[in-house]
């Protein structure tokens, strides 16, 4: 029997509720050796007195050393088997805003990207270009048309858009042209089956069409594809915890992932502040929020330790507004970690925190990396961070006899 299937089988439905806090890439590493990272520099008052009663520890996304995507480190956290369950960013993308998947489209992450004359990325995301300019641009784009199928363009968030193939007898399992570094030409489509490389020859034609319309365009004069993928079913939140759930994000994709499996995704949060004002609107309704924070990745991405280090410290001022709402259980972790030395997602494992009334509190005082190593959960599997919550929310019935 899978940890799944056990799970479902005990999971009782109790008017307890989950409050699932993601920093998005909150795990970080010190610019020296000897110093903090951004989670240890930051000045976090309220986090290190929830700390305090809490149980800590770190969590590995995948596996130990295995650097993950956004798409499989949510899907950790809310249980999913990486491995079994991963899915192309792509699909989380067009789900994240709202576009009626069908199970035969094929759906790709589009990044608008800078280039320059000889095809050379100089910047993979445009300058970080606005939604409006990327509007813009995906409805240009848009218009393309390729015989034998239908091409849809839909702009996401900043320098990241959607592409949808509508079609036939077409496959997604195709590598991404995006190099995931400045400095080199976007790599060539490779797909692993029949299927993709029919996939492959129309995406072709759309980028060099694309390549046409963006050619005068500044800065945004070229694309780079990621997350190929073919919209899949999965089992539903509901379905295996008895969960009435809800998500609260600011970027779409991460509503794309709650969409995947089941959660009911609250709009109207353009800013932390406003997350937190729909959490209160609606927390009579469900009993599981899945509440989101991306600024700390993307301050990591960008190598910025200040600034990351800044995103952590205003969390920390309105997490009080949060626990004033008096939620049975508290998860603060990440999906990843991206050290802003690395400037990008990396294989360490990740922060983490539980609070409950039941919840065996440890001697750790502070949250940070060290003590969350030093934490009574040690070093678990992220998979196992639903079954932790569920258990100290009392929304599990006991195993066997």
């Amino acid at each position: 029997m899978s940890h799944q299937n056990i799970v479902n089988d005990l999971a009782i439905k109790t008017e307890s509720k989950i409050v699932f806090i993601v920093l998005d890439g909150i795990g970080g590493h010190p610019l020296t050796p000897t110093g903090k990272t951004e989670l240890e520099t930051a000045r976090t008052p309220n986090l290190n007195k929830l700390a305090s009663v809490s149980i800590l520890g770190l969590s590995n996304p995948i596996a130990p050393g295995i650097t993950p995507g956004s798409g499989p480190g949510h899907l950790g956290l809310f249980g999913y088997d990486p491995l079994k369950c991963n899915i192309g960013r792509g699909v989380l993308a067009a789900l994240g805003i709202g576009f009626p998947l069908r199970t035969s489209d094929i759906a790709a992450r589009i990044n608008f990207c800078t280039a320059n004359s000889k095809g050379i990325i100089t910047d993979r995301r445009a300058g970080r270009i606005s939604t409006s300019l990327c509007t813009r641009l995906a409805k240009d784009l848009n218009k393309i048309k390729i015989k034998g199928v239908e091409i849809f363009v839909r702009p996401v968030r900043d320098h990241r858009a959607s592409l949808i193939i509508r079609g036939k007898n077409f496959g997604g399992d195709i590598s991404d042209s995006d190099p995931q570094k400045v400095g080199m030409k976007s790599k060539p489509l490779i797909g692993k089956d029949i299927d993709s490389k029919r996939t492959i020859k129309i995406v072709n034609q759309f980028v060099l069409k694309a390549q046409q319309i963006l050619s005068v365009k500044k800065p945004a004069n070229m694309v780079l594809l990621r997350g190929f993928a073919k919209y899949q079913r999965f089992p539903s939140i509901k379905e295996i915890y008895k969960l009435n759930s809800a998500c609260i994000a600011v970027y779409p994709m991460y509503k794309g992932v709650a969409r995947l499996v089941g959660m009911e995704t609250l709009e109207g949060a353009e800013t932390l502040d406003d997350e937190i004002t729909v959490l209160k609107k609606n927390f009579n309704a469900h009993d599981f929020f899945f509440l989101h924070v991306k600024k700390t990745d993307s301050a990591g991405e960008d190598g910025n330790f200040k600034q990351k280090v800044k995103v952590i410290e205003d969390f920390d001022k309105k997490l009080s507004k949060i626990l004033q709402l008096k939620p049975d259980v508290v998860v603060i972790t990440g999906d990843h970690s991206t050290p802003s030395i690395l400037k990008s997602h990396s294989w360490h494992p990740v922060p983490l925190l539980i609070y409950s009334k039941y919840c065996r509190a440890d001697a750790a005082k502070k949250f940070g990396e060290t003590d969350c190593l030093r934490g009574g959960l040690g070093i678990i599997n992220a998979t196992d961070i639903m079954t932790l919550a569920m258990a100290n929310a009392l929304k599990l019935e006991k195993f066997g006899a």
